[in-house]
């Protein structure tokens, strides 16, 4: 086996066309999962079991099936019923949608990790309920759960791929595409798996710093 340089140089305008997509899809993902896992985790502690009862199923069979079935499901199932988006639009609320179910749990923890004294004080000065949620508590708690969000970003990173199979071509499927074309797999396919590697050895690094700012 010898390794192409050349071929390398001829990959890199669908490696940078795949990165771009890629990154799309981990920050839209992001952004979808974090504002719906706190919905999720808002609405699972109202006093209500007409509420809870059905967010918690809902998030618990979508918790609990593969993302792929997820995406083949609101891919080629939805248009069936006349609903119907993009490949690139399904598949960032498939991955958003699927990590909102975790971060819901890692938000419940934060929430659960705000001291009493808090809810108490915020009583004590006749604090209204959105006051209390937007001023006191939920700035604690997010603050508290930064780093494991952070962790789920980079799990996003990882899961990418799986849009490959509703023809998204992110990384991974460039590279496919590339390989497909001209008969050349390695140099592709590793200059992906280093791309992974480095992505998420600088998204570590930059998570590590915002949690040692956090702790000060």
């Amino acid at each position: 086996m010898k390794w192409d340089w050349g071929a390398v140089a001829d990959f890199m305008p669908y490696f940078w066309d795949g990165l771009l997509v890629t990154l799309q899809i981990v920050v839209l993902g992001s952004l979808i999962s974090f504002a719906l896992g706190l919905v999720w985790a808002l609405l699972m502690r109202v006093p209500s079991r007409w509420v809870t009862w059905p967010v918690g199923s809902v998030t618990e069979f979508v918790r609990n099936t593969p993302l792929l079935v997820q995406l083949f499901f609101l891919y080629y199932v939805m248009p069936e019923w006349g609903v119907t988006f993009s490949a690139l639009t399904t598949g960032v609320f498939a991955i958003g949608l699927h990590y909102s179910t975790y971060t819901m749990q890692v938000y419940r923890a934060g929430i659960e990790a705000v001291p009493v004294g808090q809810w108490e004080a915020a009583t004590a000065l006749n604090l209204p309920l959105r006051r209390t949620w937007t001023v006191v508590i939920l700035p604690q708690a997010v603050r508290r759960v930064v780093p494991a969000l952070g962790n789920y970003v980079i799990s996003m990173l990882k899961d990418t791929p799986l849009l490959m199979a509703i023809t998204v071509l992110e990384m991974l499927g460039r590279a496919r595409l590339f390989s497909q074309q001209n008969f050349q797999f390695t140099e592709p396919l590793t200059v992906i798996g280093v791309a992974f590697i480095v992505i998420s050895y600088l998204a570590s690094l930059a998570l590590r710093a915002l949690e040692r700012r956090l702790a000060h």
